[in-house]
Parts: C-alpha cells; structure tokens; sequence
C-alpha cells in the first residue's frame, strides 16, 4: 500500500502520526484533529519543500489515536522529547521549540518559554514540559487546562482577581488556599502534560470526582486548528454567504458576498435582483442560488454560509444536492442566538471544525445583510457600483 493510501485509511480521529523511512527510523512526528484530512494535506502540491523532502523520504505511516485534541498535543510533544526527529527540528538545537515551565516556589504559575530561554529555569528549579511547536496553541491549551484545574497568575493583594471571579484562580490574591492545596492543582497539571491521563483520573476520582468528571468530558474545541479545517485536501478557503432584503415585499434582493482567507473580498461581490417571487424569502434564496450556481465560469466555494436557520438550510440544501455541489452548506439563526445550523446528516467533525471559525461565520453573515441592505436603494442600482445577475 503506498503512501496515499495509508493516509486515505487513517481514522478521522485526534492523534499523533508518525513518518518512517525505509529503515523504520522516524522523520516526522505530528498531531491532528482528525488524522486522516491532517496527513492527506501532504500530498498538496504546495507543501513546503522541506517536508515535501521528508515525504519523498517516507515509507510507512503509523499513528496513535487519543481522545482529545489536548491529549495529542501532549502526546506529540513528549514523543519528539524522546525521539528528536530530524524534520521536526528546524534549527539546529531546537532553540525555537515551546516549553511550559513551572517554577519550584509555593504558588507556582505555568511560564510559556522558547529553548533558548530554557538555561534560565535549571531542572533542579523547575519543572520543564515540551518541546510543543506552536506558541498559540500552547496558550490555548493552558486556557484549556486552567478550566479544569485552576491556577494564579496572581500575587496576594487582599482583593479578588478578574480570573477568581470567574472560576480560573484559586484565590492566591484573597488567601482562599494554602501552599499544600495549590499544589494539588499544580502536580494533577504535571500528570496531565507527562502524558498519564489514566492515572490522573483514578487518582481524581478519590479526591475531586468533580474534576475528574470535567476531564473526562471536557470540550477543547478551541484548539482546533485553521490548518485543521480540510475536508479531503481542500482547504475552506473561499467562503460564500447569502442574504435576501426587500422594501414592503418589493424590490426583492439577495446579495452574495465572499470572504478568502477570513477577509472580505468586495471584488467578489454579486447583487441580484430576485425576479420569480416577492414575499417569500425561502423562494428568493433558491432563486438566486441556482442563478449564483450557473455561472460556472465563477470561482467555486469552499463553504456556503446562509442567513437563516432550519427551513432556510433545509430548503437550499436541496439546491445544493440539485447541483451537486461539494461545498458544505450551514446556516446562523439569529432567533437562536446565533446558533449555527446544519443540514441532516451532517458529521459532527465538521459542525465542531464550523465551531472554532464562528466569529469568522458571523462576519460573513453580518456583511451580506448589509450588502442586501444596500441594495435595496435605488440610488445605489442606479449608480451600478456592482454587477447584477
């Protein structure tokens, strides 16, 4: 089986995967949101040439499934600790990799380093986790992780921290624990990242059964990646989003607006005039969906966005199919808080992919309601500031 084909048959699970060449010596060591769409994107075209290199070395591809996202990051980090692959390491002493310190002292805080900072805090003064690769996601994950077991950033002051009110400190600043009980905190912390999940939850489930039910169900949703965001080897680069506005039930229009790589590109922007339906925005949406379809000739999209909830989604997910269209397809319902909608069948990677670019979703959102506004002035057609179809 060569390569593609064992990318093609990895699971679609978090986990660590492992490059080897033909002596079973490892190249590269990486970790994933879904393993399957990570590894397929190496064989894009634009791949840099380094790891391309790797690739052409490679032979085998093996991997380890995890739990959680979190769970890979720590498991990768502790396997390049141990192993040092060569394509891993950019520099010649792994000087720009990431570590977590945490100082010996009473109250210690987790201090996020790169290696060539490491000569400040010697072993016999801290406790040194890592090499970690990605200096947000490091962050993110300690965000992640204070959820669960909260630590201070703090000093005492006698008044109560931001982070205190809302759960995330342990109260250093307000002397709400002693040295002995924060150090709990901390050495539950030092069993997570040494990669020993299994004997932090038995050992949480006699102590803290709280803790321990929050680890084994927590969400780290948030650390998922815009480089994991694939289906396949295609990226959601270009997203569309689509809204419809009328005046009194006339002069209906929609308007599609594209954002690419997260920015809006107003070069990309079509108003329609709805021609079949006035009052009826379900209608007004197919209609120009399907004309939007058509022009085959226009750049396809990577993601659909539409401003609607179920029976708007449900009703153009029909036009999608009609048409065959690759790109997913998902809605914001603003009766619903902005909740985001999808169609039947949807797999819950994807929705929770969706998740993570929610911010992104409601930009794209908020823009095309208010290109379909503009549209409606006449003023505005009449001085064609952008093309109609």
């Amino acid at each position: 089986m060569n390569l593609a084909d064992q990318a093609k048959n990895l699971p679609l699970s978090p986990g660590i995967y492992i490059w080897l060449d033909k002596n079973n010596e490892i190249l590269y060591i990486g970790r994933a949101t879904s393993l399957r769409r990570r590894v397929l994107q190496y064989f894009r075209k634009d791949i840099d040439p380094r790891i391309g290199e790797m690739v052409s070395l490679a032979s085998k591809i093996k991997y380890q499934e995890t739990g959680t996202v979190l769970e890979a990051i720590i498991l990768e980090a502790n396997l390049i600790k141990k192993h040092w692959p060569k394509y891993n390491v950019k520099d010649k002493d792994g000087r720009s990799f990431i570590y977590i310190v945490f100082p010996k002292t009473d109250f210690p805080k987790p201090i996020v380093v790169r290696g060539r900072e490491l000569e400040s805090f010697p072993a016999s003064s801290a406790r040194i986790f890592g090499p970690y690769q990605s200096l947000t996601l490091v962050r993110d994950a300690l965000k992640v992780i204070r959820r669960i077991f909260p630590y201070s950033t703090c000093t005492f002051t006698g008044k109560p921290c931001f982070n205190y009110q809302t759960g995330t400190c342990p109260g250093v600043c307000v002397g709400a624990i002693s040295s002995r009980d924060y150090q709990k905190n901390i050495n539950n912390i030092v069993l997570l990242l040494k990669g020993e999940k299994n004997k932090l939850l038995k050992k949480l489930v006699k102590e803290n059964p709280v803790a321990a039910l929050a680890l084994k169900h927590f969400q780290d949703v948030t650390l998922i990646t815009r480089e994991d965001f694939v289906v396949g080897d295609q990226k959601f680069n270009r997203i569309e989003g689509y809204d419809i506005s009328h005046f009194a039930g006339k002069e209906v229009y929609g308007s599609m607006v594209v954002f690419t790589g997260g920015k809006p590109d107003k070069s990309q922007y079509r108003l329609f005039k709805i021609k079949t339906v006035t009052n009826n925005d379900l209608d007004a949406l197919k209609e120009m969906m399907e004309r939007r379809l058509k022009h085959s000739e226009w750049p396809k999209p990577d993601l659909i966005l539409i401003d609607g909830g179920k029976p708007q989604v449900d009703y153009i997910f029909k036009v999608i199919e009609q048409f065959q269209v690759a790109a997913p397809l998902l809605g914001i319902s603003k009766l619903n808080g902005d909740r985001l909608v999808f169609p039947a069948g949807t797999k819950n990677v994807f929705k929770d992919l969706a998740e993570t670019i929610k911010r992104t979703l409601q930009g794209v959102r908020d823009e095309a309601h208010r290109f379909a506004n503009r549209g409606r002035s006449r003023r505005y057609m009449l001085d064609n500031l952008t093309p109609r179809f």
